[in-house]
């Protein structure tokens, strides 16, 4: 455990100290965001993402180690474990290499090199292997044997040749050595397997790369084009250059090369090392672009979550559709259904009249102040009928809204348990109306591989993805927090601690006996023990609660360090909010150390309650950019070169940026396009959410394709 802490504090640049104190946390039990929230001082202060960094990283050593115990087991029951084997397995650094230094010991099938070996060929193989200068034709004489089906000296030679390529195919030594030249020096080829045949892999065609320079998402494109039978790829070295290493390797340097080992090299390179090192090179590029696939998914997903919520409104949802009418759903502030209908606005211009006429009725029935409107099919019309329609209504006004989603929710067992009497599609419109108003809240009640902000997610390895995406939402729903009283099903799952038995015995609990009054009547919850309740308790809010601290984000367990706080610096609970403006000077003016000290805490998380004393309830995503409500509508049409326009970052991939501009077809600003600086990842200047200038440089309307530039536009 050492060596892990050792490696993990070196590669982290963390103190080991605060290593074996994050690993000590976890073995115990406690959840990533109450780490990262309430543990500071164990851990100096790490946020989530780095313990979600650290935590799979020592799965992956903890997996290594427990990989070299069992290949030296194995190699010891064999009778064959020594010193120098036990050192290059214990020094591998990856689970790669552990696996090259077992290869020579693993059971195989049998092969050639096998035969040979059972023919008793082993030993003229390593006599020739010596390369002393003797013949191997005169060496092979004395293993003439047809009672072992050794019948002639050639047959006794090309099963020693055979025992050597594969000795050499296993050398641990010589697949470094490839492998380190594979990556550096590799080349992959793609070429047609129909040339005449029509794609979208039309781009790779004949195509050619040095593995070194792939991007990821040429990657999974490649492997999707093979899979499809569109593509036929191979990895392969230039010239002769692996051939030439396995024999430089093999060969003795003395005056004169034995012919015999040095075709036997080729021959295992070319039969037996070539194949697998090129299968090799290939799951790890695969791995690589996975990866790389995944964490590009994440990153988009924690801002589409923190999206901010417009709150306090009656909101009407729109899911727009052209034979079964654009249905519809009006909600309340808090996101309770008040009235549903369908109108068919795409059918003819007196229907759509006749829908502006239904819709008018339900915005002054309910006085509704946004309209919602999911972007799929039909969401054009829908689009131009709403701006028609808010000519009536001038204090009110529409967002596009992503509804990626809303259809895998809607057919979803929650939703029919949500909603049984609603059709399916009425359940979409209410989601859409949901996600203007609280986009956390209603995306977590979809698998987040449905919410199509990311590039190629079904190409990677599904429980990775499921893992990294899951994580997001948690630390997105634990870093905003939970009302008690209103939160669904859904979200107190994903409430550090609580699983979906304890978060539906909450809402149980709460349909029973009523609202919550304070933070430790969860107590009482069914089968929500002691650890439960200190790993969700500072993530609840209870705004019912006399305990004004049950509405914040300080834990049950520093209540007093809260109130000595106040306490030390002249103040009461009496005073929260409002005449604590002047707290932050009044710390300083005793210092920070004195007062932590004073109450019992780090200096973290004394900082942490006298935010949350300021400014008990808040949600960290009120400081983010609202998005843009809309009053009229523009078309691909109206649309001109040097245009400049304000517009939401719906999606950020490897080469650019989607950007909603209020058109139907989000604008694709190229990654070269996105600043005027070279970067990596697009990621480097926004995220999903932002809202940004951009100015029209190209209108394929054929083609229903955008191009955007932020190049020399000013920000929002």
């Amino acid at each position: 455990m050492e060596q892990i802490i050792a490696i993990l504090a070196r590669e982290l640049s963390r103190k080991p100290e605060h290593i074996q104190n994050v690993i000590t946390l976890m073995d115990e039990g406690n959840t990533i965001p109450f780490i990262a929230r309430y543990r500071k001082e164990m851990h100096g202060a790490m946020d989530d993402t780095a313990l979600r960094t650290l935590e799979t990283r020592l799965g992956y050593l903890r997996n290594l180690q427990t990989r070299r115990e069992e290949v030296k087991s194995s190699i010891e029951n064999q009778g064959k474990l020594t010193e120098d084997l036990i050192r290059a397995i214990d020094a591998a650094q990856t689970l790669a290499e552990v696996e090259d230094l077992y290869r020579p010991y693993k059971q195989k099938r049998r092969t050639r090199g096998s035969m040979a070996r059972e023919k008793g060929l082993e030993s003229l193989a390593q006599a020739i292997f010596a390369q002393d200068g003797k013949d191997p034709a005169e060496l092979a004489k004395d293993y003439v044997n047809q009672e072992k089906g050794v019948n002639s000296i050639e047959e006794a030679l090309a099963g020693a040749s055979d025992i050597i390529a594969e000795d050499l195919s296993d050398d641990p030594g010589i697949r470094k050595e490839l492998r380190t030249l594979m990556n550096r020096r590799a080349v992959l080829v793609s070429k047609a397997a129909d040339p005449d045949q029509d794609s979208v892999y039309k781009l790779y065609y004949d195509f050619n790369s040095p593995i070194s320079r792939l991007q990821g998402h040429q990657i999974l494109a490649l492997n999707r084009g093979e899979k499809e039978g569109f593509l036929k790829i191979t990895v392969t070295l230039p010239g002769n250059e692996g051939a030439a290493l396995v024999c430089r390797m093999a060969l003795k340097p003395t005056f004169q090369v034995s012919a015999f080992v040095k075709a036997a090299a080729e021959d295992a390179y070319d039969r037996l090392i070539a194949p697998s090192v090129e299968r090799e090179t290939r799951s790890e590029l695969t791995e690589m672009a996975a990866k790389g696939a995944i964490h590009n998914f994440a990153l988009n997903l924690k801002p589409l979550l923190m999206q901010p919520p417009i709150k306090g409104f009656v909101t009407m949802g729109l899911d727009p559709g052209y034979r079964n009418g654009c249905k519809v759903a009006v909600v309340d502030a808090t996101g309770k259904v008040l009235d549903t209908a369908v109108v068919y606005p795409t059918f003819s211009e007196r229907k759509k009249q006749e829908a502006i006429g239904i819709l008018s009725g339900l915005m002054r029935r309910h006085g509704v102040r946004h309209i919602a409107i999911g972007n799929g099919t039909a969401s054009r019309e829908t689009e131009a009928m709403a701006v028609e329609l808010l000519r009536s209504f001038p204090e009110a006004g529409y967002a596009m809204v992503n509804e990626a989603g809303a259809s895998v929710y809607s057919a979803s067992p929650l939703a029919a348990e949500e909603f049984p009497d609603f059709d399916v599609n009425l359940r979409s419109a209410v989601s859409i109306a949901r996600r203007l108003q609280d986009p956390l809240a209603e995306l977590v009640k979809i698998d987040p591989k449905a919410i199509g902000v990311g590039q190629y997610q079904h190409d990677c390895p599904q429980k990775e993805l499921d893992a990294a995406l899951n994580a997001v939402v948690e630390d997105c729903v634990n870093a905003v927090g939970v009302d008690l009283n209103t939160a669904s099903q859904s979200l107190l799952k994903q409430v550090s601690g609580l699983t979906a038995a304890t978060a539906k015995n909450i809402v149980t609990y709460r349909e029973e006996n009523g609202a919550f009054t304070s933070r430790t009547q969860i107590k009482k919850v069914p089968k929500l023990g002691p650890k439960a309740f200190q790993q969700c308790a500072g993530f609840l809010r209870v705004p019912e609660s006399k305990e004004i601290l049950d509405n914040t984000a300080v834990h049950p367990e520093s209540y007093a360090a809260a109130g000595k706080l106040l306490e030390l610096c002249g103040y009461s609970k009496k005073d929260i909010p409002g005449n604590l403006a002047d707290l932050p000077a009044r710390m300083e003016k005793l210092g920070l150390e004195a007062l932590a000290r004073e109450c019992g805490v780090g200096s973290p998380t004394l900082l942490d309650i006298a935010k949350e004393l300021q400014k008990p309830g808040r949600d960290p995503r009120d400081e983010l950019p609202k998005p843009i409500l809309r009053k009229d509508v523009l078309e691909m049409k109206d649309l001109k070169p040097g245009m400049v326009l304000s517009g939401t970052v719906r999606n950020v991939i490897d080469f650019g940026v989607f950007v909603d501009i209020g058109v139907h077809q989000d604008g694709l600003v190229h990654i070269s396009q996105v600043a005027n600086r070279r970067l990596k990842h697009p990621s480097e200047a926004v995220q999903v959410g932002d809202v940004v200038k951009v100015m029209v440089l190209d209108v394929d309307e054929k083609r229903k394709r955008i191009s955007l530039t932020m190049k020399g536009v000013p920000k929002e």
